[in-house]
This record gives C-alpha cells, structure tokens and sequence, in this order.
C-alpha cells in the first residue's frame, strides 16, 4: 500500500517536472500557465514548484536561472492569494538575495517581488525589508521600460497597503524614491510615478531634508512637451501628462520658493503652451498656498500677469491670466492674518490699481478694456477685493462718464461700470449701509437714466443692462427710481422695429416684474391697458391702419411682464378682454392681430408653467373664455360678427389650440380631472354651462348634426385631451372614440377631419394596453379599410391610417408593423402615393402639436432606430421591385426615414444605401432632393472615406441642383459642395478646375442667401490643395 502511494505522488511530480523543464529548457510559455492553474486547482503546492525548480534556479548559466525564476514568478502572479505567511517569509528572503545576481535575472526577480507586495499574508517589516533591498541592490532607470513599470507597482502595492510601515523609513523612503524615478522618461511610467509623488505629499510621508530634491526630479518635466505617436495603443495623451504633474507641483506650500520662480521664468517665455501650463499652474497652487508662500513673489507675479493681459495676441493666455490674478487675490483674501501682520492683499491691490486705474480715463484707447478686465478678475476673488477695487473705481468712473460727451466713449465707460456692479451680486451683505454700492446709488441711478434716455442705441441697451443689474441688488433702487425706471421701459419697448433696444427693453421688464411686481402693476400695466383701450376705439371706429406697429408692441409687452403671479392676475383678463371686444367694431380685425393676441397668450401660459398656482389660474380663466369665443362663432345667428369668421380660420384655430395645449400640460392630474369633467361634456353633449356669456343663439353639437364650423372646434378639443396626464380617466372615453373615428372620415371638412384623427391617435398612443385599446385599434383598422376600398374618403382614410400608425410608432404597440406595411403598400397607389411617401417625414419626425412628451405621450428614446431596422430593408426591395413611375415614391420615403435618422445609426448602413441616396439626386421632386441633400450633407463631414468612392457622382448632381428652380435646393447644393472640400485632398483635385467654373452662375443668383452659399463654397475649392489648407 505504501509503495502504491509512493507511486502516485511520484507520477504527478514528475509531470510538473517535465513542464518546469519544457519551460526553461524548451524555451515554451505555455507550461507556465498550465503549472499556475494546476497549483490553483491544489495539484501542487508552491513548495512543490520550487523544488522542482530547484536545479534551474542554482544552474551556474545566467539565461537558465533568469527562466527558473520567470517561471516561479509567474506562477505567483496568479497564485499569491493562496500563499501562507511562513512561504511568504522564504520567498521573500530568496527574492531578495537574487537582486545580487546577474542583470538577465532581475526583470524576472521583480515580477516576483510584485506578486509578492500583492500578498495579504505579507508579515510585517518585509515591505521595507523588499524596497530597501530594491533602493540599495537595483539601478532602476538603467532597466527596460517594463521592469522600471513593474518597481513602480511594487512601490504603489506597498503604500496602498502597508503605509505606516514605510512611514517608519522616515526620510529614507522618499529619498530612495528619488533616487527611482530621477531620470524616467517614458510616459507609462510617468504617470504612475507622478502619482506616488502626489501619494507620498498629501498622505504625509516624511520629505526630511529631500524637499528641493522631490521638487526637482518632478519639475524637470515642466512644462510637459509630449506628443503621442500615432495609433498609440497606450492612450496616453498630453493633457493627461500635464494634469499629473499639476496635481504634484500644487500638492505641497513646500514647494513653492522652488516652484514659483519657475512658473514666472515660464510665463516670460515665448512659447504658448508654456504660458498656458504656468498660469494654469498659478491658479491650481494658489488653493494651497497661503500669504507666506506668495509674499516675495508677488511684484514679479503680477508683473508677468499684467504683461501677458496687456500684450498677448492670445485670447487663451488672456484668460488664464484673470483666472491666475483672480486665484492670487483669493489667496490672499482667505488667509488669516496677524494683528502685528503685514496686510498683502491691500498692498497687492494697490499695486494693481496704480497700473491700471489711469488707463480707465482713456476710453479710446487700447488698454483700457485689458485693464478694466484686470481690475475686474481682482475684485471678483473675494467680498473685500471687491469693495477696495470699487470704491476706489467707481468714483473714477462715474467722473469720466460725465467728461466725456460721445456716445461711444460714454458707452464703453459706462460697460466697464456694469463689470463691477454685476461682481456686488456675488457677494451678500446682512447690513444694507455696508453694502459698497449704497454711497453710488444716486449717481448710478442718474448716470443710468442719462444712457437710457440717450438716442444712441448701444448706449441704450448698456443702460438696460445696467438697470438689470442694479435693479437686483435689494433694497438699492427706491419706488421713484423704479417708476422713473418703468416709463423708460415703457418708452424704450415702443421703439422703431430696426431697433434692438425694443427687445432688450421687453426682456428687462420681464426680469424686473419678477422682483418688483407692484411697481410694473402700478406703473407699466396700466399704460398697456391704456394702450389697447385706444386700440380698440380706433379699431370700434374703423380707424384700423393708425394702429400698426404699437398694438403687437403692446401685447408683447404685456407678455413680457407677466412673470408674477400677480401680474398674471391682471395681464391675462386684460388680454382676453380685448380679444373679446375686436368683433365690436365696424373694422374687421386681421388674422394676423388676432393670432398676435393668441400669441401673447400662449408667452404668458409658458411663464405660468412653473408656478402651478399661477398654471391653475390661467387654465380655469383663459380656456373657458377661449372655448367660449369659438363656441359663439361656431352658433348660427342672423348677424354674423367680423370676429366669426377670423376664430373660424386654420391658422387662428391652430393657436387658439397651443394656448390650451400649453395651459394643460403641467396641470396636476387633480385638477386636470376636474377640467376635463366640464370640457369633454361640452363637446359630447353640448353642456356650455361652464363657458363664460353662454348665452348662445344655438346648441353646440360637433358630433352630432353640427356645422362645418362646429365640427371645426375639434381641434381645441384635441388640444385639451392631448395635453392631459396619462393617468387622468377622460369620461365617457369609449363614445368619445367613436366620435372622434367618424368625424375622421368626413370629406366635407379635411381641418377638422385631420384635427379628429390625431386627437384620436393621441388617445390612443396613451391608452393602456388592453382589451380597451384592442377594441379601438380593430375600430380604426376597419375604419381605414372600409375608406381606403373605394369611395370620396380615401384621402381622410389615409390620414387616419398614417396617425394611427405614429401613435403606435411611438410606443412600440405590435400592430405598427402591420400598420406601416399597409402604408408601404399605398406607395404604389397611382393616387395616395406620393402622400404616402411624405407620410414616412410625419413617422419620423416630432410633432408639435399631438403626440409629444411635452403633452404626457408615450414616446419611446429609439422609436427611430427601431424604425429604420423594421423597415428600410422593405423599403429598398420594394423600390427595386415597383415599376419606373412608382419609384420616386419609395425614393422620397427612404430619404424621409435616412434624413431624420441619427447619423451614428446611419453611418455603418451607408455602403448599401448612398447608391439609392444618389439616384434620389435625380428625382424630380424638389421635396425628394432637398430631404437628399440635408441627409448628404453631414455624411460628407463624417464618413469622407465611404463618400470618396462615389466624388464623381456627387460633383455631377451637386453642380446640377445648384441651378435648380428651388431656392432652398441651390442653397442645400451649394452646402453640399461646400462639405465636399472635407474629403481627401487628391480625390477632390482632378474636379477642382470644373468647380470653379461651375460655381461662378450662383455668384450671380437673384437670392442673396444662394450667392452667401456660393461665394463659401467656392472660395473653399479655390484653397483646396494650397499649403496651410
């Protein structure tokens, strides 16, 4: 028995042996990976693998001791967590001895050491017992690469896991480190190395007297100039160099009598990189640093700063320069001081206002901007830079406004204010006579108004600006400066059209009625109701052309304020009063004044959305007045009023219907309940009881026997019902479906046929699933076949159908690609088939109305990838089998789908479809064309290679749209021929002359924008292949 034993332990020793053999003999990797997995497995113990290397790791030849040990490393790589301590012992001490050895053998001993510092059964001491051996046996930096990589992983083992023990070396550590990384110049190892420095600093590790020398090995690199080769596999970037050695430069005040001189002698180079790398520098130091550090380098320090504003050509080095000054002056404001202490950040600011505060007196002059910006860096660092730099500025400022008379000069003084007043916002100030601007107020207050009632308009709109700024600081405009303030509003938002001082004066308003609502409530609104009042007694006495530019004015200014609650609670009555009181006179209001007045209404609806009290408001309050105006236009009377038939038209209709898709999409799922309860009555039964003046000359029934007017108002219902939360239970559903399904297919009206199949595809796209929901899509299926068969309403039908189908597009419902199957198929109907092509744009595309997340729809994030998979590849057979007259028709389908697709979807498809792309070219539709082109066009710029292949075929067919009768084809052409110059130079050369000549017709295009595009395109061929280009 015992022998039998013997037998078997021997048989699988002799296996490892025979793989330990072809490994350092036979020169073969595989063994190891095999010796590694047995050990793991518990074939053999680790002391089994040293044993069986035992003649290899004393053979006398360098080479065959160098493999032993690779093999033993490798090894214990993979097996170190398996490792008892008393194994970790010896193989530590083995390890160490072999660093003595020959220089073949110390790659293979380190990969050792390094799975060993991975060990948790490490004992303690080894760690120090490993680097000190390693510091004082290896020459690290006369190693490969990989082996000085694999020192720096033991390094960063050990500290991740063993650091009070090698805090214990003290200042030899870090000594010894130094002595490591002095001279590393590659990359890879850069970074780790930098990252140890940065370890060793903010974990506090003992410097001891090496302080100057960790600087140095680190520093030398500054600043970093590295370009990484081409298809490096490694990744490593520049930007990640600089960003390390960064981190470690800023990472200690220690640094900084050595670092500070450098970061000054570099800025005063004349490399950009250079300067760009100290001042960032700068500015990450000054978060460490404190007043002590910056003392002696101060006057140096803004010396180069102030140069490099003054005098750099570079915007970049401009910028980093206030960023550094900033940074500076934040140092010195935080740190605490001494009452026996010097004060460096009076002194320091003082300094710079001796250098820059004359330069402000010459507003012409070219360093009056770079001094005011430097100024103005300094006082944004803290509360009481900013209070030493603007009592000292703005007096100064204030004098030279007043000594200077052009607007010009008055305009760039008065900018150079506004700098310094938007820095006070930053800053909060609990006592209001403490605040800096408090003794300013009143020449501030003037000097505004002086710019706001000058005829210049830049210096206009400095002024409104201006009064933005002051107008939020609190408690520092009193109510006459406010109302003074709002006639000048008033004044300004009256302005000729050419004017920008209009629209900035609008947007004022709007920012102001939020702080000061009672001063705009008193002061502004009631000229504005004022205002429409004398419109309307113009309009009552047919005075209508006086009234031109003053009454859109005045309902935009209206929309504008109503920023507050309670402003809203005023502008809106008056809003909807004067829609109510345009059918009184003897003038007909225009269709444009009365979608003016919708559209104030729908600015004032989106201002209300974040305030919900304020959304409650204007939804119970305008919707109602609303429903009611086309409720009454839409009722039979002897007298039709001159408002009637405006309400009743498709554009004052599709407004009327944003203003109440807007006023019920942020509406909560209660009281959205409760309007819905007294809207859908009314459409169903005619229940106008909850309509304002519902005294109506006849029912209202839409559904029912009602007029083609009635059955108009079908899209406001779509509006409402569309806009609702999904969760919100709609009564009586079920007839509202099937109402909505007939109405539909009614020929006599497409408007209100097309508003009832999108409010019906809306219903649908947010119903749950269900028995419900199947029972509606079996209703529509029928529907659409039964219209589609035969008859006068296949076009309704095909309406229906392509709704429908979007609905259930959107939400992934199964019965879309039976649905969009149908659609395919009336692309070969000699009637629908160019409908049904421009059909795939609507299935694409975003609606604004109806079926949008805004309105609560259910819209899948991929609905058009998923799409495009589904059913291009249809689409291309069916192109290539439909006959020549039906092919245009699957041609403008697929360049739909392919122009709203996201290019990154596209991209890898492009091969197999650019050539179907490149005969839509020469379709003849210009609708085909234009979608191509918008579709071409970023393929050009982001796959030139694939685009490359077919240059001839885009030269031809760009050059001949570029004369097409459509405008909006020549300017997408010449877009197109523009983008071609991105592809590579030699493909594009051979056209160049041919070009050239081509694109001299459109420089003589009749349309300014064409010949824009022309002149672009053209003088990019003319540079094409030039040096530089």
């Amino acid at each position: 028995m015992a022998a039998a034993a013997a037998l078997e332990a021997v048989a699988p020793l002799g296996a490892l042996w025979g793989l330990v053999q072809d490994f350092v003999m036979g020169q073969q990797e595989g063994p190891a990976d095999q010796v590694a997995a047995d050990v793991k497995s518990g074939s053999y113990t680790v002391l089994q693998v040293v044993e069986a290397l035992g003649s290899s790791l004393e053979n006398p030849e360098p080479r065959t001791r160098a493999r032993g040990i690779q093999l033993l490393s490798q090894v214990l790589l993979q097996c170190h967590s398996l490792l008892l301590e008393k194994e970790v012992v010896h193989l530590i001490l083995f390890y160490e001895n072999r660093l003595k050895d020959h220089h073949l053998v110390i790659p293979s001993v380190l990969q050792g050491l390094k799975a060993l510092s991975l060990c948790v059964a490490l004992p303690p001491g080894l760690a120090v017992s490993v680097l000190k051996a390693i510091f004082q046996e290896v020459h690290v930096q006369s190693l490969p690469q990989v082996d000085r990589h694999t020192v720096y992983s033991i390094i960063t083992n050990f500290m991740r896991t063993r650091e009070e023990e090698l805090k214990g070396l003290g200042a030899d550590f870090t000594f010894g480190f130094i002595q490591v990384m002095d001279g590393e110049k590659d990359p890879r190892n850069l970074l780790v190395a930098f990252r140890i420095v940065y370890d060793l600093i903010s974990r506090d590790y003992s410097l001891g007297p090496f302080v100057e020398e960790l600087f140095e090995v680190t520093s030398c690199y500054f600043p970093i100039d590295f370009t990484p080769p081409p298809n490096d596999p490694h990744g490593i970037q520049r930007e990640d160099l600089i960003l390390s050695l960064r981190a470690v430069l800023a990472s200690t005040p220690r640094f900084a009598e050595f670092l500070l001189p450098l970061l000054i002698e570099k800025v005063d180079s004349e490399i950009l990189s250079a300067k760009l790398d100290s001042l960032q520098t700068l500015n990450a130091c000054c978060a460490m640093y404190g007043q002590k550090e910056l003392k002696d380098f101060l006057p140096s320090l803004w010396a180069s700063i102030r140069r490099e504003v003054f005098q750099t050509a570079s915007e970049r080095v401009e910028a980093e320069g206030l960023a550094a000054l900033n940074s500076l002056t934040a140092c010195l404001s935080r740190s605490v001081l001494r009452a026996d202490a010097e004060d460096l950040l009076d002194s320091f600011l003082s300094n710079i206002l001796q250098d820059c505060r004359h330069h402000l007196c010459e507003p012409d002059m070219k360093l009056v901007w770079p001094s005011a910006k430097l100024l103005q860096a300094a006082a944004g660092a803290s509360a009481r830079a900013c209070d030493h730099i603007t009592s000292n500025v703005l007096p100064l400022l204030l004098e030279q406004f007043h000594k200077h008379s052009q607007s010009s000069q008055r305009r760039t003084i008065l900018e150079m204010i506004l700098g310094f007043l938007k820095l006070q916002q930053k800053w909060s100030y609990e006592d209001k006579d403490e605040r800096p601007l408090s003794g300013f107020k009143d020449q501030l207050c003037s000097l505004m108004f002086m710019a706001l009632a000058d005829p210049n308009t830049q210096l206009q709109l400095v002024g409104i600006r201006t009064l933005t700024v002051l107008g939020a600081q609190p408690d520092l405009l009193s109510s006459g400066d406010l109302e003074l303030a709002v006639g000048h509003l008033y004044r300004l938002s009256f302005l000729e059209e050419d004017s920008q001082s209009w629209v900035a004066a609008l947007e004022a308003s709007g920012s102001l009625a939020t702080l000061y609502p009672v001063a705009f409530s008193s002061h502004l609104v009631p000229k504005l109701a004022e205002d429409l009042c004398s419109e309307e007694s113009d309009l009552a006495r047919g005075d209508g052309p006086t009234r031109c530019s003053r009454h859109p004015r005045c309902l935009q200014a209206l929309s504008a304020v109503s920023t507050h609650p309670s402003i809203v609670k005023e502008t809106l009555p008056l809003l909807l009063q004067h829609l109510c009181q345009m059918n009184r006179g003897s003038e007909s209001p225009g269709t444009s004044e009365v979608i003016a007045v919708c559209q104030s209404l729908q600015q004032v609806a989106e201002k209300c959305q974040q305030d919900p009290e304020s959304c409650w408001y204007f939804h119970q309050t305008a919707v109602p007045c609303l429903l009611a105006l086309a409720v009454q236009a839409s009722t039979p009377e002897k007298e039709h009023s001159v408002l009637k038939r405006v309400l009743l038209e498709d554009e004052v209709l599709a407004t009327m219907a944003s203003v109440i898709a807007t006023a019920t999409t942020h509406l909560s799922p209660d009281l959205a309940a409760q309007s819905v309860a007294h809207i859908v009555p009314l459409f169903l039964d005619g229940n106008i009881s909850f309509l304002p003046e519902n005294s109506f000359s006849g029912r209202f029934q839409p559904f029912q026997d009602g007029s083609s007017g009635q059955r108009r108002l079908v899209a406001l219902l779509m509006a409402f019902v569309c806009s609702l939360p999904r969760n919100v239970e709609i009564p009586q559903l079920n007839r509202l479906m099937r109402e909505l399904l007939e109405l539909s297919c009614c020929q006599s009206c497409p408007f209100s046929s097309t508003a009832a199949a999108k409010c019906f595809a809306g219903l649908l796209n947010k119903h749950p699933a269900g028995q419900e929901l199947d029972e509606f899509l079996q209703l529509a299926v029928d529907k659409v076949e039964a219209g589609l068969s035969s008859g006068p309403c296949r076009s309704q039908a095909f309406t229906l159908l392509l709704w429908v189908t979007k609905a259930l597009v959107l939400r992934y419902h199964p019965l879309s690609s039976c649905l969009t199957e149908q659609l395919m198929g009336l692309l070969s109907d000699p009637e629908l088939g160019p409908a049904a092509a421009d059909g795939f744009s609507l299935l694409m595309s975003d609606c604004t109305d109806v079926l949008t997340r805004a309105g609560h729809a259910e819209v899948r994030i991929m609905f058009r990838q998923r799409f495009f998979t589904d059913n291009v590849p249809a689409l291309v057979r069916g192109f290539h089998a439909a006959p020549q007259d039906v092919k245009p028709n699957y041609l403008k389908g697929l360049s739909h789908v392919l122009n709203r697709l996201p290019k990154p979807v596209l991209l890898p498809e492009l091969p197999t479809l650019l050539s179907l792309l490149l005969e839509a070219l020469s379709c003849p539709d210009s609708v085909v064309q234009l979608s191509t082109l918008s579709c071409l066009q970023p393929l050009l710029l982001e796959a030139p290679q694939v685009m490359s292949l077919h240059v001839d075929t885009l030269v031809t067919k760009f050059l001949t749209l570029s004369a097409s009768p459509s405008m909006a084809v020549r300017i997408a052409a010449l877009q197109c021929m523009h983008a071609l110059t991105r592809l590579p130079t030699p493909v594009l050369l051979p056209y160049k002359p041919q070009v050239i000549r081509a694109l001299a017709k459109p420089l003589d295009d009749k349309k300014r924008l064409v010949r824009k595009e022309a002149v672009s395109a053209r003088g990019e061929w003319f540079l094409l292949g030039s040096p530089g280009s």
